[in-house]
């Protein structure tokens, strides 16, 4: 539990020090208090299921990644991360750092894939890596890492929870930021 823990502390503290270096970043204000990504279209809702929004702004300003970050009861995190598609996507390669932080910290890579999400001629293939980071009694901690190319983006996640207890937000996240991507990313308020 204790990596799980210090995992989720970092990516909070990263997602913190973004967002006051960069109020808002390439965000605008939404009528439901959602934060918009302006280059993109991506819609940060304030909340997603039990995730509530706590931050967004800037993850690279080298590569024009921009996030927005969520947490959930105890400590459930999910992080959405929009970087502009330039030369195809590779998932392994784009993730490699933090593949490589899990595996320093002496978590297991316990699945690995790829699946369909979405309508036939426009699904998405998600690229999925889940690691265990610990365990205690009969919930196993784990961070799910997930990216596919949407349009001109390229569009991942990370997901810190423990399994059985969280496995269903766990999905209800990724279905509904992967579903809201088919939807909005290079739709009308991209570029606004």
């Amino acid at each position: 539990m204790r990596s799980f823990t210090l995992a989720a502390a970092v990516a909070l503290l990263a997602a913190s020090a973004a967002s006051a270096q960069v109020p808002g970043g390439d965000f605008q204000d939404g009528p439901k208090n959602e934060k918009i990504h302006v280059a993109s279209g991506f819609v940060c809702p304030d909340r997603i299921g039990g995730y509530v929004r706590d931050a967004v702004g800037q993850s690279d300003p080298g590569s024009g990644a921009d996030f927005c970050s969520y947490y959930g009861f105890d400590g459930i995190y999910g992080t959405v991360t929009m970087t502009p598609l330039h030369d195809g996507y590779d998932p392994e390669q784009s993730m490699a750092p933090q593949f490589t932080e899990q595996e320093g910290i002496g978590a297991k890579k316990i699945g690995e894939g790829t699946f369909e999400f979405g309508p036939k001629g426009d699904a998405l293939g998600i690229y999925t890596r889940t690691y265990e980071t610990s365990r205690l009694a009969t919930l196993h901690y784990r961070i799910l890492f997930t990216g596919a190319a949407v349009k001109n983006w390229v569009l991942e996640t990370t997901v810190e929870y423990a399994d059985p207890r969280d496995d269903k937000m766990k999905e209800d996240f990724i279905d509904a930021v992967y579903g809201a991507a088919l939807k909005q990313i290079g739709g009308a308020t991209a570029g606004k």
